[in-house]
């Protein structure tokens, strides 16, 4: 099935960087054949067990953990800037920039600055957001009130994630495959959720339009939409080609369910919605060919795993295992994944064809390309 696609180069709003730690003064740029300017960067340390670090264009120098329900900290001390072609960070803290240690970051392409959003009931926030790419950053004051909504600057959404920055609350994720009164929590293992009977401060709901709202647990809301408190949010809509946030079942096999995105994916986090386990995350740099069994834990501080395996397809993914973290049989998963390149471009010509011209300025030494990938076909 040809499955079009309106952005042929996915490196302009999604790249994954392999980086070494240096102690000091870090720049670090982009592999892109163009330059991307990131306002979202997620950056985890491969070799030790330490934090993770999320910086974004809305909070400044602060950074949040997504394997903690802390507060956001004042990085100061470890970030410099986000840069036409990259990001510097300094110090030589453990988490992002430890002298020989070696980490992975994961970036994004919002919007160039923000603006104000009205589009909320009661709520006016703050909105970077890249509508051809579906992904927003949105930061919002909370009104304490369970009926109120948050304009996020796109059309709908297909996945959701906010969290507190002032106060120790859960990470919540809204996916469009949950049940509508179901959360799941980026910093823990848990199952999904009924957040009308389970939790006290309350969750997320409607991403059918351009807000989004919240639920009201056993007390309240407060979790999400504390009166006066500061809030950020990372909202995200499917882009053929591009992105895709969708689930599927497992059957319980070595050779796991194929799972259609229409591209090959550079990035995938999957979540069992079924069964206590962790979020499990792969990219396309780690180790960079199939099968892929490289992956991190936001929920947890572990260093990088490899003993569920994984292969990235040229159209989509397949789990290599029964571990129940990927494959139970008859469980329910979640997923977001974002492209490396899609399975036919924009013009109707497959794809690949772009990775083969890579592959020829590569032969005759034009460019320097990092890592082998297998194109496989199912």
């Amino acid at each position: 099935m040809a499955v079009y696609t309106s952005i042929d180069n996915p490196e302009l709003y999604f790249q994954c960087k392999l980086y070494t730690g240096n102690g000091s003064t870090n720049a670090i740029t982009l592999d892109g054949d163009e330059n991307m300017q990131p306002d979202l960067v997620w950056v985890k340390r491969r070799n030790g067990a330490t934090k993770s670090m999320l910086f974004d264009n809305a909070r400044s120098a602060n950074f949040l953990q997504t394997e903690s329900s802390d507060a956001e900290q004042d990085g100061a001390d470890y970030f410099v800037s986000l840069d036409s072609d990259g990001f510097t960070f300094e110090g030589s803290d453990n988490s992002n920039n430890a002298s020989s240690q070696t980490y992975v970051a994961w970036c994004w392409k919002m919007a160039n600055g923000t603006a104000s959003n009205s589009n909320g009931t009661n709520i006016t926030s703050t909105v970077s957001a890249n509508t051809t790419a579906g992904q927003s950053i949105v930061s919002y004051s909370g009104s304490g009130t369970t009926s109120d909504t948050v304009g996020h600057g796109l059309s709908s959404l297909d996945f959701l994630i906010v969290k507190s920055r002032g106060e120790n609350d859960s990470w919540f994720v809204k996916h469009k495959d949950l049940a509508s009164s179901k959360n799941l929590n980026l910093n823990q293992t848990v199952a999904e959720t009924d957040v009308t009977s389970a939790y006290s401060e309350g969750g997320l709901s409607n991403l059918s339009g351009n807000t989004f709202g919240f639920l009201d647990g056993t007390s309240d809301a407060n979790a999400v939409n504390e009166s006066s408190e500061a809030h950020i949010a990372y909202c995200f809509k499917s882009v053929q080609g591009y992105s895709k946030f969708g689930s599927f079942t497992g059957n319980g096999n070595a050779s796991g369910t194929f799972v259609f995105c229409g591209f090959r994916p550079a990035w995938i986090l999957i979540k069992n919605s079924s069964s206590v386990t962790s979020w499990t995350l792969y990219d396309n740099k780690r180790p960079g060919f199939n099968e892929d069994n490289a992956y991190l834990l936001p929920d947890a501080s572990d260093n990088e795993l490899s003993d569920k395996d994984i292969d990235l397809l040229s159209n989509g993914f397949k789990p290599r295992t029964s571990n129940s973290a990927l494959n139970t049989s008859g469980d329910t998963y979640i997923f977001m994944a974002f492209a490396e390149a899609p399975f036919v471009n924009s013009k109707g010509v497959p794809a690949n064809s772009r990775w083969l011209n890579k592959i020829t300025k590569l032969i005759r030494g034009e460019v320097h390309y990092e890592g082998a990938t297998n194109y496989d076909y199912v």
